[in-house]
């Protein structure tokens, strides 16, 4: 697959101008995985099948126009959440961040992503989590007057990502790379 089709496979359309006229740098929407979509759909159409069984007639069909549209629905909505790069800011879901508040950024592979989200978590740490997305990015944040020290964001894209992030976050950058403890 091509780069510029993979970013389309995955989600993503850096560089392309949103509603406002904006140009992203990064933009990624973590949809749900083809292998989380069975499981919800097949419970939808066995709970309808169970209906069907004790109400015969009209209110036979009822529990499939009820209960499967709903399970896409819910599928759909957990493939809402978006992770964009524009001008001087980073949006993850409803949350942002103005960039000049980044001050490194690091990816978080299959492997380690497991010890960051358990017991190398920070409590106060912000994160977007999509247990279907195994890697993910650590940006660790430079503001006195937040509490929060770093984000934790799921991305298929963590090279990417990363690369917008200190592209994009000006003097920052990996100059003030927090020390792990």
């Amino acid at each position: 697959m091509s780069e510029s089709s993979e970013a389309t496979a995955s989600g993503g359309t850096a560089g392309k101008p949103n509603k406002a006229g904006e140009s992203f740098a990064f933009r990624e929407r973590l949809y749900a995985s083809w292998w989380t979509w069975p499981l919800p759909i097949a419970v939808a159409v066995l709970l309808a099948a169970e209906v069907h069984m004790g109400y015969p007639g009209v209110r036979a069909w009822l529990p499939y126009v009820v209960l499967v549209p709903a399970a896409v629905a819910l599928l759909l909505w957990l493939s809402r959440t978006t992770i964009d790069i524009t001008g001087e800011e980073l949006a993850a879901g409803d949350a942002r961040l103005s960039l000049r508040f980044i001050a490194d950024a690091e990816t978080v592979t299959a492997a380690e992503k497991r010890r960051a989200l358990g017991p190398d978590l920070d409590p106060a740490a912000f994160i977007v989590h999509r247990p279907w997305v195994s890697t993910a990015v650590r940006i660790w944040l430079d503001d006195d007057n937040d509490p929060t020290p770093y984000w934790i964001l799921s991305t298929r894209r963590p090279e990417e990502l990363v690369t917008a992030l200190t592209s994009s976050s000006g003097p920052h950058g990996a100059a003030n790379t927090p020390q792990q403890q």
